[in-house]
């Protein structure tokens, strides 16, 4: 039980990590190493771009339009929505699935509900994973491109986070998969405990089945007196 409850924790947080990078702003953040001079600092997510000025005011505009967005922006979106939703399911999983909850129903079903919910955490992981690094590839990719002579870009503080959280969700994932596999000792001294068990309950019988006939022996030679 133990374990299950610590793969959940390890997953839960990394779905919470995972979720935060959605609403933050730094996925990219320009950079003075470049051939063009800029005195504003520039950065951008998946939703929006802004611009920051070196009195401190910023001025942000949404992308207008989702069908004009690269291509690569639509398949970050894709990947870490993806990765929210499956990390939700797999969250709500691990709860009805867990040992220490009352509901899911029997053993059997509650060990595959978890295995089920540890399988939607690694894909989860997977997808923020697999999204954080494309947008992270076409970042670095501009960066040492010598064609490029625009405005370059650094990676963002989301990025690393959403690694970050990929690495739990992964993790917490396979920790739930394998937390429903007894082990080989377990299993043996959950056998020994049960034939001891047996064999004590046979010999209170036993001797509970001797003890009532010496009661009626006596109580008869007691009558014959």
């Amino acid at each position: 039980m133990s374990t299950s409850i610590l793969a959940f924790i390890l997953a839960a947080s990394g779905w919470v990590l995972v979720t935060s990078t959605l609403p933050t702003d730094y996925w990219k953040v320009s950079t003075l190493d470049g051939s063009v001079t800029i005195t504003n600092t520039y950065w951008s997510n998946l939703w929006k771009s802004c611009v920051t000025d070196s009195t401190g005011s910023s001025s942000c505009k949404d992308f207008p339009s989702m069908l004009a967005l690269d291509g690569y922006t639509q398949a970050c979106r894709g990947l870490m929505i993806a990765a929210v939703c499956l990390g939700f399911f797999g969250s709500v999983f691990a709860l009805v699935g867990m040992k220490c909850t009352k509901i899911g129903g029997s053993g059997k079903s509650k060990s595959r509900v978890t295995c089920f919910a540890g399988i939607d955490f690694i894909l989860s992981g997977g997808c923020s994973l697999s999204g954080c690094s494309l947008y992270a590839y076409k970042i670095t990719s501009e960066f040492y491109d010598p064609m490029v002579v625009e405005m370059k870009y650094e990676l963002g503080a989301a990025l690393f986070i959403g690694w970050a959280g990929s690495i739990l969700c992964i993790l917490g994932g396979i920790a739930l998969c394998f937390s429903i596999v007894q082990s080989p000792k377990g299993l043996y001294e959950q056998k020994r405990y049960t034939v001891t068990v047996l064999y004590v309950a046979d010999l209170v019988g036993h001797y509970s089945d001797f003890y009532v006939k010496m009661n009626l022996n006596l109580h008869f030679l007691s009558l014959q007196s």
